[in-house]
């Protein structure tokens, strides 16, 4: 293989290169192994290089050659030189085999000498690019890598597409990128016409914000907060190159920006965006300026900050690209958004307060009026602060919490020292809502500021609560604040209930201690209602109710009704911790979906208005784990995801969505990702020292192995969740639902008596509780178990009374399972003189499976019905049982299986018939083989013969 040494490649591409990339590279990959070509394109800075250069030390491993170009715009206008670059160091290889005329253009070209015989003969020189590119793919596979093609010289961009329209049969591939604007950009076309025919093109789009924030952390620059995140993705616009070199100026930069102020622009972007501001007149520019400083500029409102000739300073800054050209839009929108922040940067400090202090009068709304004047102000003014403060209220009411938290940050700023309220309210109410917002770093660095300074007992304390809120499952990392929180709080009853109220949770997170936490929320809410402090009251009694809920506690109903009375508080009515969220899990516990749904669907409602991100995650949670209760399995997947999309965005409650993700995924998506999802979720629960969440990561595992036919991975699992709850005090079953599976993965794997212990325990607390579904469940599990002990008319009726059972309470998956088990069990052959009937009803149970499976969008169970459906027949042999009645050393499962190995079913067959696994069935015939003295499957049909024979 020949390299060119100057673009030789590093031995190994960093896998963080390709983040956001993924399926795009999948693509490419899969082409280049097809034997055809990859033209990358998008604009610059958006990662072409990148993915070219993985793309090129994948494949080039396996080319016989690989020629290389990467031009530069300085060198454009240099006649032949990528050619040279492509072809310099192979020329000796194949010169002697191209035709004298052909060779005598080649070295004429890439030496640079005898360019009047090129111009003569131009077709000699396209033959002879094209006779050496076959040349050299007679030896083996060629690849060529050619970066930048917009800067490419034109000849030598004129002889490379000659020669690729024609190389059609040859294996030779081109892999190529060049930089473009625009999805249908004339450029793009241009290039891909020069392309081998069935080139596949590859436009590489905008990064997502989280892609982004892995971008970051991969390149050093962890730990940014998720505000500042935000801000770079929406500066860069999801360009890669500029979100990095963004974060590189943070980093340098002895001062983060301040609340409402644009990021620091790098030189480096600022000359690579603004190459064209000096071709701007200098009102134009201020107009610009103007622009972007406003958080939403039109031309009315560049008029109306006195920009009297707006219309034509801003076609005259279209015309140079500074802006984009919409003409139905009444928004000046810029080109990129890094145009606006560079703009913003360059402009002097006092220029932009006199930009801010125009838009302060002329913007319409008042939160963006008072931002304004905010950035116009310099120093202390206790009217900007108190019109900052009311700002802030407006953005809380409209669902804005994040601006919220900005514009209590800038009050605060402006607040003089002894100003009321206080700095430290200021920035601890902004501090609070950063955490309705999501945005738990920034919350959790003023919460920090404050304690640096507040002497007062209240700010201390309420600064501790939103240390301890920001740290979310991870509680047992802020232990040693427990005894600080309640050191500050001394006596006042208020305080108090405030660390007692948290300290309920870190029973229930840290310690798995159910009673402790019911205990300690209980004496919350009393400290609290002695303090007049009504929503710490609520607060608390909604956490006692939802932990006697998940206790089986009989006090759980009527704690919610205190909770529920009145006065109550908005702000703790719609909250994922308060009363009607208690309710709803109630609900859900209690069979009632439909209200159930009701009652999550308007709490949603009511928190995505009011921008409350991890209330949100919460219940998307919740509604996708009821529609999974009902059997709407597709429409829980989309939730689910949702979920988990907005929990990785935030960094809030990713483990309860990647296990309710995984339940979801094992329902109605892909296995494997159900799998994964759950062994994250497992994985995050263990290091966070989280007992709550481990149980139901566990139980999702355990669930996700029984769909991808593991049944004794199952079993581990939910041993573990059973060991877990027993310990941590919690007894309802509707909690997990995990029992049913549990004694099904038992019964498969051989241990009927296990799982009917498991049932009979279940069931004790489930008819305690009045939990009809999980009766019903448990009901389909003992028949399991009985038709492993050979009662197959016992388990057919206790089946087809479950299933009708689960369809009445509307558990529809639930209800398609058990028709599923009940069509395994009826006979694959029906008995002489039934042929006919016996089929139809065989394949009738299976129909009806199947219905209520595709009804449900349960695809993996689909794929499961499919394969019991296609399992081959196996021949009977009616003496065989009767001979087998002699071998009393037999336990009732391994006779079982003896009698069909005598009807020659195979393992997968009779692990089908019996409803176990297939490694369920070759253990069991180790045992028999050792009860009986012998070696193998013949031996069981020869020694059952011979006891006929007596």
């Amino acid at each position: 293989m020949t390299v060119r040494r100057d673009f030789q490649e590093p031995a190994r591409c960093r896998p963080d290169l390709l983040i956001g990339r993924e399926e795009l590279f999948s693509g490419a990959r899969d082409q280049l192994a097809s034997g055809g070509s990859v033209l990358l394109h998008g604009p610059a800075g958006i990662g072409k290089s990148t993915v070219l250069r993985a793309l090129a030390e994948e494949y080039g491993a396996g080319a016989r050659t690989v020629l290389r170009c990467s031009a530069t715009e300085s060198e454009s206008h240099l006649p032949f030189l990528a050619l040279a670059d492509l072809f310099g160091l192979v020329l000796d290889d194949v010169s002697a085999r191209l035709p004298a005329a052909q060779r005598t253009a080649l070295e004429s070209a890439l030496t640079g000498r005898g360019e009047s015989s090129l111009q003569r003969d131009g077709l000699a020189l396209r033959l002879a690019v094209l006779s050496a590119l076959r040349a050299l793919a007679a030896r083996g596979g060629v690849l060529v890598v050619a970066d930048d093609l917009q800067w490419l010289d034109p000849a030598s961009a004129e002889l490379l597409g000659f020669a690729a329209r024609r190389l059609e049969g040859t294996p030779v591939q081109l892999l190529c990128a060049v930089r473009t604007e625009g999805q249908e950009s004339q450029e793009y076309d241009r290039h891909l016409r020069a392309c081998p025919p069935g080139t596949l093109a590859i436009r590489l789009g905008a990064l997502t914000r989280t892609q982004v924030a892995q971008l970051l952390d991969h390149r050093g620059h962890a730990g940014l907060p998720r505000s500042t995140v935000r801000e770079i993705h929406r500066t860069s616009g999801g360009n890669p190159l500029f979100a990095l070199e963004l974060g590189r100026a943070l980093a340098d930069s002895p001062t983060p920006p301040r609340p409402g102020e644009p990021l620091p622009v790098p030189t480096s972007l600022r000359a690579l965006v603004l190459s064209r501001l000096d071709m701007l007149s200098v009102e134009a520019r201020r107009t610009l300026l103007v622009a972007s400083a406003g958080a939403r500029p039109t031309p009315a409102l560049l008029h109306a900050a006195g920009r009297t000739n707006a219309e034509a300073e801003c076609a005259q800054a279209a015309e140079l690209g500074l802006l984009a050209t919409e003409p139905d839009a009444p928004a000046v929108r810029f080109a990129h958004p890094l145009i606006s922040a560079a703009l913003y940067a360059e402009a002097p400090a006092p220029e932009r307060r006199a930009a801010h202090a125009a838009l302060s009068t002329a913007a319409s709304d008042p939160i963006e009026r008072a931002r304004h004047l905010a950035l116009a102000t310099v120093g202390t003014d206790p009217e900007v602060a108190a019109r900052l403060a009311g700002a802030a209220a407006l953005a809380r009411d409209r669902g804005a919490p994040s601006v919220a938290a900005q514009l209590g940050l800038l009050a605060t700023r402006h607040t003089p020292a002894d100003g009321v309220p206080s700095q430290e309210e200021r920035r601890l109410q902004a501090a609070e809502d950063a955490i309705t917002a999501g945005e738990l770093d920034l919350a959790r660095d003023i919460a920090r500021e404050v304690l640096a300074r507040a002497a007062v007992p209240a700010d201390r304390v309420r600064a501790w609560m939103i240390v301890i809120d920001s740290a979310g499952h991870t509680m047992s990392e802020v232990d040693a604040i427990f005894p600080q929180a309640l050191a500050d709080a001394g006596d006042d009853p208020r305080l108090l209930a405030l660390v007692h109220y948290q300290l309920a949770w870190r029973a229930l997170i840290v310690e798995g201690d159910f009673t402790e936490a019911r205990e300690a929320a209980a004496h919350a809410a009393e400290l609290a209602a002695r303090g007049g402090e009504r929503r710490t009251e609520l607060l608390s009694l909604a956490f006692q109710a939802q932990t006697e809920t998940l206790m089986g506690h009989p006090e759980a109903p009527r704690t919610i009704k205190r909770a529920l009375k009145e006065p109550q508080d908005p702000r703790v009515a719609w909250h994922h911790n308060g009363a009607l969220s208690a309710r709803f899990r109630w609900l859900v516990m209690g069979d009632q979906l439909a209200e159930a749904r009701a009652t999550v669907t308007a709490l949603l409602r009511e928190v995505r208005r009011r921008g409350s991100v991890e209330s949100e995650v919460h219940f998307l949670r919740g509604l996708a784990e009821t529609e999974l209760r009902a059997g709407h399995c597709g429409r829980a997947l989309e939730l689910a995801r949702d979920s988990l999309r907005l929990a990785r965005d935030s960094g809030i409650g990713e483990t309860a969505s990647a296990m309710l993700t995984s339940l979801a995924e094992a329902s109605a998506g892909d296995v494997d990702r159900a799998l994964a999802l759950a062994r994250e979720a497992v994985q995050h629960a263990e290091e966070d020292g989280d007992q709550m969440y481990l149980s139901r990561a566990l139980g999702a595992l355990g669930y996700a192995q029984l769909v991808a036919g593991d049944p004794a991975g199952t079993v581990r699992s939910l041993r573990r969740v059973r060991r877990l709850e027993l310990g941590l005090g919690i007894t309802d079953p509707a909690r997990g639902r995990w029992q049913g599976d549990l004694a099904e993965a038992l019964v498969r794997i051989g241990e009927p008596a296990e799982a009917q212990d498991v049932i009979d325990a279940s069931r004790e607390h489930a008819l305690r509780l009045g939990r009809e579904s999980v009766l019903a469940v448990l009901d389909r599990s003992e028949a399991l178990v009985r038709a492993a002990q050979g009662e197959l008319e016992a388990a057919v009726g206790q089946l087809t009374s479950a299933q009708d059972r689960l369809g009445k309470l509307g558990y529809g998956l639930e209800e398609a399972r058990a028709a599923f088990a009940l069509a395994r069990l009826r006979p694959r052959r029906p008995a002489a003189g039934a042929e006919g009937a016996g089929a139809r009803r065989q394949t009738a149970a299976f129909d009806e499976a199947t219905r209520m499976f595709r009804r449900c969008r349960a695809l993996p169970w689909l794929r499961q019905v499919d394969e019991a459906l296609t399992a081959p027949e196996p021949e009977p042999a009616p003496a065989a049982a009767d001979a087998l009645d002699a071998l009393g050393v037999l336990a009732a499962m391994e006779r079982q299986v003896a009698a069909l190995v005598m009807e020659g079913a195979t393992n997968r067959e009779i692990a089908a018939r019996l409803f176990i696994s297939v490694k369920t069935v070759e253990a069991t015939l180790t045992r028999v083989y050792r009860k009986l003295g012998i070696r193998s499957r013949v031996d069981i049909v020869r020694l059952a013969a011979a006891h006929r024979a007596k």
